[in-house]
């Protein structure tokens, strides 16, 4: 214990086990574990020699290494004999006594179909072989993986199902149940050379369904920048580093990750709507150098270009990647826009100004564009007055062709009024009693002034108003609707005599 080159004993399990032939009986007895000291326990077992003695050690390397029994049953196999015909084995494997808590859990474990040695002192529980899958995308996902061995290393069909599962193939394994429903448990399936026994969920899934992060609900943001999030995450990915590599700083590898992190976080908006500079692709360039610990004089010359290129881009007028969700009309006008990008862009670099002297270039480069001659401002002034003036005459066009319609329409009321100075009086046909008197209809009772209508009036309902009030004069009106009560008028008054009586009887003229 006072030695320096060996290594302390934490604790110690004494098992000392007894072998005494057949057809003998054993002299000594069984002792249950019996602590001896707080790093020290023993325990004595007696067992006949032959096949109990491979049970019992088996039973021993279970507890000692806190291992479990599972028993796959109805395992098809051709035989060898017969190689049309197949018959079905059973083949027990160990395993970690884990892949068994999801049924201690559940209180199944009767129902997974447990069941006990011959000698009594150890349990298996059984489940059932189901048809083999190819296609691993399938699969259910797992809760745990755990390494298997068959107790019977060197039987047929021990070798048979280890042979099946490192060929590349997965087997699904189900609970016997009583009522006969279908539960999958577990999956046998092989990775690196290596057989493992996959618990499956087979309860309620709390992933199930996960919800998407652009379907937002109750007005939440959705236009997250996905994809340049996971862009992010795959360049700063923690890989094992090597002993090898030496950093000049001294810093150690987490302390470097967590330095590369901050720098690549400190300006980056989550949101679309909220950036500009990172929706173009002309501005990618100087956004993955400026996040450097050291910039080199290539990558100085890089960022200028990128500068000097958005310099010709707003020279030129070219639009940008604004986002307008949420706003109404257009937007922020041109100049504006370049105002916003140009703002951003300096944000982003002022970040990391303070990291060296060439970050700092990169910086005194875009304020130096950012201040424009006297020319150029007078230019942009001009086309500022320009776009406001452009903008209230699109403001004011709905209003000017709606006065401009009416105006027409009162001309063409003119007109048709000058062409048909006096109404026209339709002739009688000469076949056609003589009508009566008939009173002439008052200009005011001809047609009601037309009402303008609220909200915006069509040209097509103008004129149609003023055609039909044009046609309306252009004839006299019967008397029958000039007289009538209640828009009713009785017809065949000359037809009655003298005494009210009506000249027809049961629709027959009397005589």
């Amino acid at each position: 214990a006072g030695s320096d080159r060996l290594m302390a004993v934490q604790q110690c399990d004494l098992v000392l086990v007894h072998i005494y032939p057949q057809g003998e009986d054993t002299l000594v007895s069984d002792r249950p574990k019996k602590e001896i000291s707080p790093l020290l326990t023993s325990e004595v077992h007696s067992v006949r020699a032959g096949r109990h003695l491979a049970s019992k050690l088996n039973i021993l390397v279970q507890q000692h290494f806190d291992l479990a029994s599972t028993t796959i049953t109805n395992i098809p196999m051709k035989e060898e004999q017969h190689a049309n015909t197949s018959a079905n084995y059973d083949v027990e494997l160990l395993h970690h006594r884990d892949a068994h808590l999801e049924f201690f859990k559940s209180g199944d474990l009767h129902m997974a179909g447990t069941s006990t040695r011959e000698n009594g002192l150890k349990e298996t529980i059984t489940l059932k072989w189901c048809t083999p899958r190819t296609n691993s995308i399938e699969l259910h996902y797992c809760t745990g993986a755990y390494r298997i061995s068959p107790t019977d290393v060197n039987s047929r069909p021990s070798s048979c199902l280890t042979n099946f599962l490192l060929n590349g193939r997965s087997v699904l394994l189900e609970q016997p149940r009583k009522s006969g429903s279908k539960v999958i448990s577990h999956m046998l399936s092989s990775h690196g050379g290596e057989i493992f026994l996959h618990v499956l969920n087979s309860n309620r899934s709390t992933l199930e369904d996960p919800p998407s992060i652009s379907e937002g609900c109750g007005g939440r943001v959705t236009d997250y920048r996905i994809t340049d999030f996971g862009e992010f995450m795959r360049e700063n990915r923690l890989t094992p580093v090597s002993e090898a590599s030496y950093n000049p700083s001294g810093k150690l590898p987490i302390e470097r990750a967590k330095a590369q992190l901050e720098r690549h976080t400190r300006y980056w908006p989550m949101i679309i709507s909220q950036t500009t500079i990172f929706n173009m692709q002309a501005v990618v360039p100087l956004a993955n150098l400026i996040v450097k610990e050291a910039l080199t004089e290539e990558d100085v010359l890089t960022c200028q270009k990128t500068i000097y290129n958005l310099v010709d881009m707003e020279r030129k007028n070219d639009p940008l990647p604004i986002s307008t969700v949420g706003s109404r009309g257009k937007g922020p006008k041109r100049d504006e826009q370049y105002r916003i990008m140009w703002n951003e862009l300096e944000t982003l670099v002022k970040t990391h100004a303070a990291a060296t002297d060439r970050h700092q270039r990169v910086l005194d480069c875009i304020i130096a564009c950012r201040s424009k001659p006297p020319e150029e401002e007078e230019r942009k002034k001009r086309g500022r007055k320009r776009e406001d003036r452009e903008d209230r005459m699109e403001k004011n066009g709905s209003k000017e062709t709606e006065d401009k319609s009416w105006q027409e329409s009162e001309k063409l009321k003119g007109l048709l009024e000058k062409d048909n100075p006096e109404t026209e009086v339709i002739k009688d046909s000469p076949d056609s009693p003589e009508p009566l008197n008939k009173k002439p209809r008052l200009i005011t009772e001809e047609a009601p002034p037309p009402e303008r209508a609220k909200g915006p009036v069509t040209l097509l309902s103008m004129w149609t108003s003023r055609i039909t009030a044009a046609n309306s004069r252009k004839h006299q009106e019967f008397f029958g609707r000039a007289s009538s009560v209640n828009s009713k008028f009785e017809l065949y008054q000359h037809l009655k005599d003298e005494s009210g009586m009506d000249i027809h009887e049961n629709g027959k003229t009397s005589r």
